[in-house]
């Protein structure tokens, strides 16, 4: 048996690494490179390169022009999703952490991706019941009810466009199993403007967070287990404490605050 230790080179992609460097060639002065072109600056084969050019073009990251190539609108897309979720967490994170301080209770911010809820922060809290979703957890929108208040921002025909080729049935109730449950669900959550969801002795009380222009961006929730959430009143306490947070966040992100969220 080899004991001898393993080196951080050992664990390196070369072909992931030399398509990032592909990535990392194209700039505000050089916009454009042929095959040719990106082999010389890599010191590389054009045959070395074709398929890694292949793959990146395929999946949107290089655009084809001819005999040129030119970042695709997947990085452009990607890395502004990124930079947008990142503003949403700094503007954020104080309000949940202040409303996880009122509630002890567990606060989650979420962006959608698809049909998926990225989970892009989280206030934990320090009991032994909470509810704990790590950041960068994705979870199928139409299962939780963060994720279907992040829905009611589609209007029908973008929803029924989004999940045209998504199998619905695969999934326990009391997710929708069919698209015409699917739509009739997320616009009663539209016009409740707010979502209350229970699953494995827990409750998700989720609302929307909405950007400048009046659209959906994120949503956020409160959670905890069902022995907190059930007493009487405690829903409704913890509905408007969520909905004051929801305000003050999309306000802060230049949502007008007269309108009704």
């Amino acid at each position: 048996m080899n004991d001898a230790p393993i080196k951080d080179a050992d664990y390196s992609v070369p072909a992931l690494a030399r398509g990032l460097a592909v990535l990392g060639l194209f700039n505000a002065r050089t916009r454009s490179l042929s095959m040719q072109e990106i082999a010389e600056r890599l010191n590389v084969s054009t045959s070395a390169l074709y398929r890694i050019v292949f793959t990146l073009t395929d999946m949107g990251y290089l655009n084809k022009y001819h005999t040129q190539y030119e970042l695709g609108a997947r990085v452009i897309s990607d890395g502004f999703s990124y930079l947008a979720s990142r503003d949403i967490v700094d503007v954020a994170m104080l309000h949940l952490n202040q409303l996880r301080d009122r509630t002890s209770l567990s606060c989650h911010l979420a962006v959608r991706e698809n049909t998926e809820s990225l989970y892009v922060y989280r206030a934990f809290a320090a009991q032994r019941l909470s509810v704990n979703i790590p950041v960068g957890t994705r979870i199928a929108c139409h299962c939780t009810a963060i994720g279907r208040m992040l829905l009611t921002g589609l209007d029908q025909a973008a929803l029924a466009a989004l999940y045209q080729h998504i199998r619905l049935d695969d999934y326990p109730a009391p997710a929708p199993r069919t698209q015409l449950e699917l739509q009739e669900m997320i616009e009663g959550d539209r016009a409740r403007g707010w979502v209350l969801h229970r699953s494995d002795y827990s409750t998700a009380i989720a609302m929307a967070i909405k950007d400048h222009r009046g659209e959906v961006t994120a949503a956020i929730n409160l959670s905890g287990p069902d022995a907190v959430m059930d007493p009487e009143g405690a829903t409704e306490k913890f509905e408007e404490l969520l909905r004051e947070c929801s305000k003050t966040i999309s306000a802060d992100l230049g949502y007008a605050v007269h309108l009704t969220l």
